[in-house]
Formats: structure tokens, C-alpha cells, sequence
């Protein structure tokens, strides 16, 4: 059963492992949708017998039971639950294997075989801790929304869209610069710019300020300013951008960027009472 894991970590951006970043969004997904097929069809092929066939005679088939299936109906149809089981392929940007168990193949360049009953990997463990969430909020928490939308429903690609690890790309920045530096943050951003055509993370200018505050809240001004510097490379008319540079500054105690900055906002959006308020504060009120 393929859905979230909560324990995957952020890739090292300038390792191999990060090199997926770089394709066509299209072309990927259309990979995992050919591969997920094969391995789906492969698995629901094998387990089919038929009490028509035992019997000799030629009633309808009937389908062997299910092993080891906790969440979903017994009854479900194989074709059904196969249908499913592609949804959260698509959601999480996996393969079945993401979540089930892989026995080696009997020979040698043969393909590995799915052992759908094993619960050994964690990841089918929170998937179904996952399925019942989503039960909870739409069947419970949703249901209590004063003049609720119903066709409003929470499912697997509603956090995820297409990664394993659901995430913001504010979290993304921030986490890289624990890990490897602003520099390294910054390249990563751009590539997932670049190369993200899906809709997987919101590259507008607010998540940049987010970032770029929780940065600054952890002590590491400087990040934030390479953040902020970087957003305004695609938010050039931003006033606000120059606003929070700004702010960092003149908590820094560096008066002459801090005007700088300030003196910027005020151009691009004169007669905001904030922007007079921080000139006015270090002696330098617009005219």
C-alpha cells in the first residue's frame, strides 16, 4: 500500500540522488505511470484463481482472498483496489515498491516479485495511518464546516503533489540551508524553478519572506539576506522585499543599508505609513 512516509530527509542538492529534479516533470510522471502499470498488472494477474476452473465447470471467476488486509473492504475487487493502489503511485511520485516489500527474483536479470502481505516497511505502516487521517478529516473534522463545499475533499495528492515527503518550498529552503548553506539552498531553489511545472510548490514571492523571516528568527541573518537578495532577482517591483531586507538590517545596527533598503520600499510604493515610520525612525523621513 503505497502513501506517505514521514521519514524520508531532504536530499543533498548537489548530490546524485538530487539529479530528479532536473527532468521534465511530463516525462517522469509518464515514467512512473508506465512502470506502476506493469508492476500492478503483474500482481493481479498472479493471485487470480477461479472456482470454475477447480470445479471443472464454467461459472464466473472468483477471485483468491485477500492477505493481510487491514484497511480496505474484503470485498473490495481486485480491480478496484489496483485502481487505488495507482492513486497514491501518482500522488507520492513512487513506485509500488515505495511502500511493499520486494522478494529478489528467482534468477539471475529476472524482476523482483511484490510481497503485498509483509507490513515490514514503515512506509506501508504510515500509510495506513495516513488513510485514516484523511477518513477523520473528511468524514469528521470537514463534516463540522458551517455550509461545507462537498465535493471539498482531502486526499493523498492534496499535500503530497507528486512527492513522497509532503512539504512546502519554504521548508525546503530553510532545511537545505541547515543542511548545506545558503549557497546551496539558493541552487536548489532555482533548479526546482526551473524544472517544477506541476505544481508541486508555490515559487511566488511570499514563500521566499517566510523562509527568509524563519531564517532570520534562528540567527542566521545572513541566509535570509541571500534569500531576500535572491527574491528580488524575481520580484524586481517588490516593495516589500526591500522592506524586510530592511528590517534585518537595521537590527544588525548597519544604518546605511537599513536607509538604503527602506529609501528602495519607498520608491516603488510611496505614502505607506510603514516605510515613512522605519525612514522617520532612523532620521532620514521621505520628503
Amino acid at each position: 500500500m503505497c502513501a506517505a512516509s514521514m521519514c524520508r530527509t531532504e536530499p543533498n542538492p548537489d548530490s546524485a540522488d538530487n539529479a530528479a529534479g532536473a527532468i521534465n516533470p511530463m516525462a517522469l510522471l509518464s515514467v512512473i505511470r508506465r512502470f506502476a502499470l506493469a508492476v500492478i498488472v503483474a500482481i493481479a494477474l498472479a493471485p487470480i484463481v477461479t472456482v470454475a476452473g477447480a470445479q471443472g465447470g464454467g461459472g464466473p471467476p472468483q477471485q483468491q482472498p485477500y492477505e493481510n488486509l487491514k484497511y480496505f473492504s474484503k470485498d473490495l475487487s481486485r480491480d478496484s483496489l489496483f485502481t487505488i493502489m495507482r492513486g497514491f503511485t501518482y500522488a507520492l511520485g513512487v513506485n509500488c515498491a515505495f511502500c511493499h516489500v520486494e522478494e529478489e527474483p528467482a534468477q539471475a536479470g529476472g524482476r523482483p516479485r511484490l510481497k503485498p502481505a509483509l507490513d515490514d516497511k514503515v512506509e506501508k505502516r504510515t500509510a495506513r495511518f495516513m488513510l485514516a487521517m484523511v477518513d477523520t478529516l473528511n468524514g469528521v473534522t470537514l463534516a463540522k464546516v458551517p455550509q461545507r463545499h462537498e465535493a471539498v475533499r482531502i486526499t493523498c495528492v492534496t499535500c503530497h503533489r507528486g512527492s513522497p515527503l509532503p512539504g512546502t518550498i519554504e521548508t525546503v529552503i530553510t532545511d537545505a540551508v541547515d543542511q548545506f548553506g545558503a549557497d546551496s539552498a539558493i541552487a536548489r531553489y532555482r533548479k526546482l524553478r526551473e524544472n517544477m511545472g506541476n505544481g508541486r510548490y508555490d515559487f511566488s514571492e511570499y514563500p521566499l519572506s517566510v523562509a527568509a523571516r524563519t531564517l532570520a528568527g534562528r540567527g542566521k541573518a545572513d541566509a535570509a539576506v541571500a534569500i531576500l537578495t535572491m527574491s528580488q532577482e524575481y520580484n524586481p517591483n517588490s516593495a516589500d522585499v526591500d522592506m524586510q531586507l530592511g528590517d534585518i538590517y537595521e537590527k544588525q545596527g548597519d544604518k546605511d543599508k537599513a536607509v538604503a533598503r527602506y529609501q528602495a520600499a519607498w520608491t516603488k510604493r510611496p505614502n505607506d505609513p510603514r516605510i515613512r515610520g522605519a525612514l522617520t525612525r532612523l532620521g532620514k523621513p521621505p520628503a
